[in-house]
């Protein structure tokens, strides 16, 4: 569970954390996208120990979960700031 902000008239403003963690969002989004363009070929692996190729699927699979993990903090930021606007805190 995400810990989230009290969202009060002495604090940061729904729209400006809806905003923010939207642009987050928008940003791994576009790394996701540049990661899953980076070549990432078993032909440049096969010189190596067989279990490179299997070990840099590993790596590359544990970087597109961690962003996803990040999209996934941003997001609930972003609900809950969308939640306050529209009476539902």
């Amino acid at each position: 569970m995400t810990a989230l902000p009290t969202i009060h008239l002495n604090g940061t403003g729904a729209d400006s954390l809806e905003q923010e963690y939207r642009k987050v969002r928008n940003a791994i989004a576009a790394a996701t996208d540049a990661l899953a363009a980076a070549t990432c070929n078993r032909r440049d692996f096969y010189p190596q120990e067989p279990i490179a190729w299997h070990t840099a699927q590993a790596e590359r699979a544990e970087a597109f979960r961690l962003l996803q993990l990040v999209s996934d903090y941003a997001s609930a930021w972003e609900m809950h700031a969308l939640d306050h606007r529209c009476g539902r805190d």
